[in-house]
């Protein structure tokens, strides 16, 4: 696959996912992204929950994995950069798949009183996706500072996976907090920021 292919698998991931959480707040009475978590607005018994799942954040899961996998193919072969692709494209691409199939509770239960088997399986995922994508994009820095111009895209994946590991550890120590939307939002959007810049970058490789 061409860069200018992988390129639009990124954006179209990251489109994709951030229309679909506005929209899923649009449709969701009385939704605030501040106070509540994304997964609330397509739990089980949403409204719209299905058409939320099955054509906004799953697609946005199979663009990101095959965003990933592909650009393991073009990106300097290394195992931290392999390691950090492969670990993205598992557990954000994948990831998402996963707690958009398994969703969570009406209002996420986040009291874990009766969960369902759905529940287990959406919370379980959500943990891998935050524990360990933020450590993929520092591991994918760490690398891309030795790559051709790759001294910007580094510092990016450094910084973008350090803020995601502060918020979330603050996102994991208050799950009941009346802020918690807002955490993860900030956790996505530093995933996903930096996800357009290697997009962007896989664009211009072969012309650097």
């Amino acid at each position: 696959m061409n860069t200018n292919k992988i390129f639009w698998l990124g954006i179209l991931g990251a489109v994709f996912l951030i229309i679909t959480t506005i929209l899923s707040g649009l449709l969701f009475p009385n939704y605030n992204h501040v106070e509540q978590f994304i997964s609330e607005s397509y739990a089980i018994g949403t409204q719209n929950g299905i058409y939320l799942r099955v054509f906004g954040f799953i697609p946005s899961g199979i663009f990101i994995t095959l965003f990933a996998f592909f650009a393991i193919r073009i990106l300097p072969k290394s195992k931290l950069t392999t390691i950090g692709l492969l670990g993205f494209g598992i557990f954000y691409g994948i990831g998402t798949i996963m707690v958009s199939i398994f969703p969570c509770d009406a209002g996420c239960n986040k009291e874990f009183i009766d969960t369902s088997l759905s529940q287990h399986i959406h919370n379980l995922f959500g943990a891998f996706i935050y524990l360990i994508t933020p450590v993929c994009l520092i591991l994918i820095g760490v690398k891309a500072k030795d790559w051709i111009n790759g001294k910007t895209i580094s510092t990016i994946s450094i910084l973008c996976g350090s803020i995601a590991v502060l918020f979330v550890m603050i996102f994991m120590s208050s799950l009941e907090g009346n802020y918690i939307g807002l955490y993860q939002r900030i956790i996505e959007a530093s995933i996903l920021f930096w996800m357009v810049n290697l997009a962007f970058y896989i664009k211009n490789y072969k012309h650097q």
